[in-house]
């Protein structure tokens, strides 16, 4: 009886050390369940959502009956427009600073794409963005159509900006705007023999891509018109909030979409608009906002089109194949 007794008893204990090591073999198996659930990042730095703010600087360039709140009803030509002229001004004056401190507030860098002129004019608000860690991008020579340049025409037209812009702040561009985004069918190869990463007159996608210009890699920023405040509050004249509103809404799907694709986000502020008090109030209010999610990069363009340029994931779209050959 005493032996059946101290049988069990080791039976017991037995069990017990073998449920003891199962138990201890379970954490490394818990950390390979973890390594499965982790999000997959479909962006080389791992983010979910990445967002690019462009801060065009353009006062000073505009010709005369540029697009303003007066141009609705012109004076006869050769008039100068006094008030129209004030309401540019309010870019350089109070616009672009009041802009750059609250990018300096988040510690975002963002793109600016700068017109010569404008530079030349204002040329201690050009030197404060480069100053600030920001990328200076181009943006012509002045507010100039381009799209009916020939081939030469077009490439003096563009090699003046960024020349005069860089002479001015020490940076060259490398990536370009248009003119309300009205390129031309020889404006990449131009870009391309300026020696150009990508360009972001384009409206097509949600996420940076490759186009083959003369069958090398030129790179596709696509530029926003929905969350562009010339658009839609000069355009439409939506009060601030319903621009929040909007940011927060294309911020909330693109979102939940980075979960299973790459996604981004592109911002649009002009000097005389963007930086107004009560605009940067709210892209105040939307920063706060996404940076309150987790996986969420603010970034310049040019650094995104580095990081896109060569990767396997990054999309290859030739739809204007004709035009780039």
């Amino acid at each position: 009886m005493k032996h059946k007794l101290i049988i069990a008893v080791l039976c017991v204990l037995g069990l017990s050390a073998c449920q003891q090591a199962k138990t201890q073999k379970r954490p490394p198996q818990e950390k390979v369940m973890a390594t499965r659930i982790k999000k997959k990042s479909y962006w080389p730095n791992e983010a979910q959502l990445v967002i690019s703010f462009s801060m065009q600087f353009e006062t000073g360039g505009q010709p005369e009956g540029a697009e303003s709140p007066f141009s609705g009803n012109p004076l006869p030509k050769g008039n100068p427009d006094m008030p129209a002229e004030s309401w540019f001004r309010y870019g350089a004056k109070e616009g672009v600073y009041r802009m750059l401190n609250l990018w300096k507030k988040h510690d975002v860098h963002v793109t600016s794409h700068v017109v010569g002129e404008a530079a030349i004019k204002y040329p201690e608000v050009a030197k404060s963005i480069a100053d600030g860690g920001h990328e200076i991008a181009a943006h012509g020579i002045a507010w100039s159509d381009q799209w009916n340049m020939n081939y030469e025409d077009e490439l003096q037209f563009i090699k003046k900006g960024i020349d005069t812009v860089e002479f001015i702040t020490g940076q060259r561009g490398r990536g370009y705007n248009a003119n309300w985004l009205r390129r031309g069918v020889n404006t990449l190869k131009v870009l391309q023999d300026l020696d150009f990463l990508y360009h972001i007159d384009d409206l097509s996608r949600d996420e940076p891509f490759v186009t083959m210009v003369r069958g090398k890699k030129f790179v596709v920023m696509p530029y926003t018109l929905r969350n562009n405040d010339i658009v839609n509050i000069e355009g439409k004249h939506w009060s601030p909030d319903q621009f929040l509103s909007q940011l927060k809404a294309e911020f909330d799907q693109l979102y939940a979409e980075g979960a299973a694709q790459r996604r981004m986000m592109s911002v649009s502020l002009h000097d005389r608009i963007g930086g107004a008090p009560s605009v940067v109030n709210v892209v105040d209010q939307f920063i706060a906002y996404a940076k309150s999610h987790q996986g969420v990069v603010f970034m310049r363009k040019d650094d995104i089109a580095k990081m896109v340029k060569d990767d396997p994931d990054t999309p290859i779209d030739n739809s204007e194949m004709k035009y780039n050959q």
